[in-house]
């Protein structure tokens, strides 16, 4: 009979590539995983792995049972949250951030939810916004931190913080147009940056050229390439004004309407369980930026 069981263990070896690493994940005997999978491949009558010597792929039947059974663990996980939910909230709180939030908003928000919630273990996980949002969206982070703004039916978007915008240069570019005619390189961050494309369109509409991006892992390491004049970039001036005011860095305000302006918000899934922790952290987003 095909139940939860049968289905999250054909996914731990659906994830696994193999029979024997799924049975260490489950902490089970291999023969169990074994009998479960030949279990479930009957009552379908498809075969669900394709078997080899390095272990075991998804056949096409078994690609596309796979996000059943991944959303059946995901219902199950949630449930159980749920039902074990106290009104003083403790266990784990997984959050994403981009960067520049992580550095210049998140300490506050930090210090005062530590203040509020002491039971609660945060794990954070920074990146891009799109990056981040994928991962709410595979209920794989709780909620996350974004740049806006933040159209998705499956997603709840709260507005945090609003940000302003400015190009930022090596200290000796007192306006953009001393760039000249010299194609520019951009420093971001990876793919999936929602700062990117501004910075490129900003660049595109001053006419000046850009040459290759230069991709960094860290707000840091873009703050200190674009010190050591090997490139420009777009970041919310609260994150480089303490870098400007010491001379590393010279900031450009952005051409108006609305070029100049980001909001940050919170996003987690619409039909996701809303924990205790997860309620008092976004209360403390919105008191500590408000």
């Amino acid at each position: 009979m095909m139940d939860a069981d049968t289905l999250l263990t054909f996914a731990a070896v659906a994830r696994a590539g193999g029979i024997t690493r799924a049975a260490q994940v489950l902490n089970t005997v291999q023969s169990n995983v074994t009998a479960k999978v030949k279990q479930l491949e009957e009552e379908l009558g498809v075969p669900l792995f394709q078997r080899h010597s390095r272990g075991v792929t998804l056949t096409p039947a078994g690609a596309q049972l796979l996000p059943y059974a991944d959303r059946i663990g995901h219902l199950l996980a949630e449930a159980r949250r749920a039902a074990t939910d106290a009104p003083e909230p403790a266990g784990e709180l997984c959050i994403g951030s981009m960067e520049t939030t992580a550095a210049l908003r998140l300490p506050p928000i930090l210090r005062a939810y530590a203040g509020a919630c002491p039971g609660v273990d945060v794990i954070l996980q920074t990146g891009t916004s799109q990056a981040l949002t994928r991962e709410v969206l595979d209920r794989r982070l709780e909620g996350a931190l974004v740049a806006g703004p933040v159209d998705h039916p499956d997603l709840l978007a709260t507005p945090v913080v609003e940000e302003e915008l400015v190009l930022v240069t090596a200290p000796w570019v007192s306006r953009p147009e001393m760039l000249g005619e010299a194609p520019v390189k951009i420093l971001v961050f990876r793919a999936g940056c929602s700062y990117r494309a501004r910075l490129e369109a900003l660049l595109t509409g001053l006419r000046i050229p850009t040459l290759r991006r230069l991709e960094l892992g860290t707000l840091e390491g873009i703050i200190g390439c674009v010190a050591a004049g090997l490139g420009v970039t777009l970041l919310p001036r609260a994150v480089v004004a303490a870098q400007a005011q010491a001379g590393l860095v010279a900031l450009h305000a952005l051409p108006p309407p609305g070029e100049a302006r980001v909001s940050t918000m919170f996003i987690r899934r619409r039909d996701g369980f809303a924990s205790h922790a997860l309620t008092r952290f976004l209360e403390c987003c919105l008191t500590s930026n408000g």
